[in-house]
């Protein structure tokens, strides 16, 4: 069969949807400045759905780092790779900022979060050695993790007893290949918003050799006394042996980083891929992340304002009924039953008629005959925010279980 003509027939779980959802539920365009109020269909829109936690994308100080960094440099500066062309003093001091920031020795700037997780996972384990992972790990280790040519086992979601066993026989395979175990996890869920338990995980080290690595993509400027992440949270940050954080949510920018010892940070400088082969971070976006670091340390008030909101709407909705699972982190799930076109109709009705525009989840994401309407909270949202949104998805809960989101009313709807 040819290639394309075979792509053709299999266009994927998501992609089946394309003709119907494009532009609208996938692919949407919001438009105007980062905010909790946006346009979208020419409309203004609430959002929440934008990981903007500390409110950085239009404070005015990231903005004027930015547009310095830009005038000044340009976006193709660095050229080249780091290890080649591509280095800077800039560079240097953001990872030297961050590693004090982090509580760590040293650590790597990578040019993307998702990139940067599946290479580093690449970079760190060979053929002998035995990776270990949560069931519900984001998208980016799942593919780190494909790479890995030796063994690797899969533990149920934050259970330990399911870890231990894991680890049990993870000690015994390496026994054998004379390799090590590297356990993976992430510091906040995002879909869910649960932790890891990272003091369980640290607590199984006085029985099993093994080196703990952590994604805390929606940790990292949200979670831990200074905003350090969710093992300054957990009281357990010296115990996570390699840490990754992002720039693309809290720092409202792109690119992330991977913090560790000395010997490990370097050993990934020297290695890893993803970063020898590849252009070094731009300038602007350098200097940007320098600035909203310091932000993040001087402000403790963005966090501030940011779990206000938090605790507002998280609260409202839970009085109000609604089963927002084990959140212990702004990400705010709701969950509801129904079907996938009853989740579209509910979406369109939000948006269109009550002004609300939060990301949706259906299956294949989480299983079918469950939506969860997936809210971001940020410092930047009011608490006439949180009051609009709670009412609205009163109402439309109210439709849903009374059956008035089925096929014939999304016709009427559209």
């Amino acid at each position: 069969m040819d290639l394309f003509e075979k792509i053709a027939k299999r266009p994927g779980p998501l992609g089946q949807h394309a003709d119907r959802s494009h532009g609208y539920y996938m692919f949407p365009k919001l438009e105007g400045p980062i905010g909790p109020h946006m346009k979208f269909m020419g409309k203004e829109r609430l959002v929440w759905s934008l990981n903007n936690y500390l409110g950085l994308a239009n404070h005015p100080e990231v903005l004027k780092a930015d547009a310095e960094g830009a005038a000044k440099f340009g976006m193709a500066y660095p050229m080249g790779a780091r290890m080649m062309s591509g280095n800077s003093d800039y560079h240097e001091e953001l990872e030297s900022e961050l590693a004090k920031f982090i509580g760590k020795e040293d650590v790597i700037l990578m040019n993307y979060g998702y990139q940067g997780m599946v290479s580093a996972i690449d970079c760190l384990v060979d053929r002998h050695d035995v990776i270990v992972y949560d069931a519900e790990s984001h998208a980016c280790i799942v593919d780190g993790v494909r790479l890995h040519q030796g063994k690797r086992f899969v533990y149920t979601h934050n259970n330990m007893e399911s870890l231990e066993k894991q680890l049990e026989r993870a000690t015994r395979m390496v026994g054998e290949t004379g390799g090590a175990i590297l356990v993976i996890t992430e510091g906040v869920f995002g879909m869910s918003g649960v932790q890891g338990n990272l003091k369980g995980i640290v607590e199984l080290k006085k029985k099993f050799n093994f080196r703990l690595f952590v994604d805390d993509a929606h940790g990292i400027g949200t979670m831990g006394k200074t905003g350090a992440g969710t093992g300054e949270e957990q009281g357990v940050m010296d115990q996570i042996d390699i840490y990754f954080g992002t720039f693309a949510k809290s720092f409202a920018g792109i690119g992330g980083f991977i913090g560790s010892s000395k010997n490990i940070v370097d050993f990934l400088r020297y290695n890893t891929r993803s970063q020898i082969f590849a252009k070094s971070l731009p300038m602007p976006m350098v200097i940007g992340a320098l600035k909203r670091l310091e932000l993040i340390r001087t402000h403790p008030e963005l966090k501030d304002n940011l779990w206000r909101i938090v605790h507002a709407l998280q609260n409202g909705l839970k009085e109000a009924g609604f089963n927002i699972g084990i959140t212990s982190s702004p990400v705010t799930p709701v969950i509801l039953s129904g079907s996938i076109p009853e989740a579209t109709a509910l979406t369109h009705d939000l948006r269109e008629n009550y002004g609300i525009f939060c990301s949706i989840v259906v299956y294949p994401v989480i299983p079918k005959g469950m939506i969860i309407l997936r809210i971001i909270p940020t410092a930047v949202h009011t608490l006439e925010d949180v009051t609009q949104t709670i009412q609205a998805f009163k109402e439309v809960k109210e439709k849903l279980t009374a059956g008035k989101y089925n096929v014939d009313e999304i016709v009427k709807m559209m």
